[in-house]
């Protein structure tokens, strides 16, 4: 059942590419038409079961295709973040909240920024009530080697929607105005549940 998920995100992969000029290895298209994937995650909760697949591949022009496929997570919205490092240990917490997957580190940012500025900072991904949940998206903010660099880099599904920052400038706290600092960490998206190591094909 897993193969069939990863041969159908490699499907969705496929789905309205354009390729202009050279065809890079990590975007050539396979004998079905889709292009091969250059990275993927299973993603996995706590206690270690596969909730999720994540492929990446080079979709040309600068930009980067990522297709997600879930089954297992809690229905609705949550928080969908590459992060910093490549390691989701479930017995690595947090200090500060006790959440999980400490060990993958905070947002993926090649550029020094609050969220939703962030190179990992993704849409969030929706959950139906049978548990499943898909999206695909492409972005300019990371390339596939950067996801692979020294450290490599995680996924991560989070318990809570992510506001993306999105707080009305009379929003309060503590006499302050705007977003406080955890919206501005991590979109008020509450504790990590679900982790993937990205990694090469």
């Amino acid at each position: 059942m897993h193969h069939k998920i990863q041969l159908a995100l490699v499907s969705a992969l496929g789905m309205g590419m354009v390729t202009a000029g050279p065809v890079s290895a990590a975007s050539s298209p396979s004998p079905s038409g889709a292009p091969v994937p250059a990275a993927h995650a299973d993603i996995k909760d706590v206690n270690g079961k596969n909730v999720g697949v994540m492929v990446v591949a080079d979709a040309g022009g600068g930009k980067t295709k990522l297709a997600v496929m879930a089954k297992g997570l809690p229905p609705g919205y949550h928080g969908f973040h590459v992060h910093a490092v490549g390691v989701c240990d479930p017995a690595s917490k947090d200090p500060a909240t006790g959440s999980p997957f400490f060990s993958a580190g905070s947002h993926f940012t090649l550029q020094p920024g609050d969220h939703p500025d962030h190179s990992g900072d993704l849409p969030d991904l929706l959950v139906g009530q049978d548990g499943t949940g898909s999206t695909f998206m492409v972005t300019d903010r990371f390339s596939v080697d950067q996801l692979l660099d020294k450290d490599g880099s995680a996924v991560i599904a989070h318990a809570l929607p992510d506001n993306q920052a999105n707080i009305p400038d009379h929003y309060s706290h503590q006499g302050a105005e705007g977003p406080d600092a955890t919206t501005l960490k991590t979109g008020d998206s509450g504790g990590r549940i679900a982790c993937g190591v990205i990694i090469k094909r």
